[in-house]
């Protein structure tokens, strides 16, 4: 008889694209106890950008974008999985990109360098 390989609840048996929205959660909540203005902000993980979405990065592919809401007078942050995923070599590595683009991305937001947002961007832990 063959179970699964952990029980659902252990962070084993979570996806790739779960523990990426974890990483992105992380990001945010580090992010929102410095900046409480981020509260009204919603992050969101999508696969991959639009296909019409106006390439900004060095490479040609973002890695995230600021939507910003002008009915709701909210913002929200997107920020493209596969090709941070692509761009890391491994779980540390992803974790500490995810955190730079969501710095990023919050730093377009509220109009600062990332460096304002958080000082340990671009700063591999």
């Amino acid at each position: 008889m063959r179970g699964p390989v952990a029980p659902p609840q252990v962070p084993i048996a979570l996806s790739r694209a779960e523990v990426f929205d974890d990483l992105v959660r992380e990001a945010a909540e580090q992010l929102e106890r410095r900046w409480p203005q981020l509260a009204e902000v919603r992050f969101a993980v999508q696969d991959v950008p639009p296909a019409d979405e106006d390439p900004t990065s060095p490479d040609g592919v973002p890695l995230g974008r600021v939507v910003t809401e002008a009915h709701e007078g909210k913002g929200k942050i997107v920020v493209y999985r596969r090709p941070v995923e692509i761009r890391a070599k491994g779980r540390d590595e992803r974790a500490a990109l995810v955190h730079d683009v969501v710095v990023e991305q919050v730093a377009e937001l509220l109009g600062l360098t990332p460096e304002a947002v958080d000082p340990r961007y671009g700063q591999e832990d």
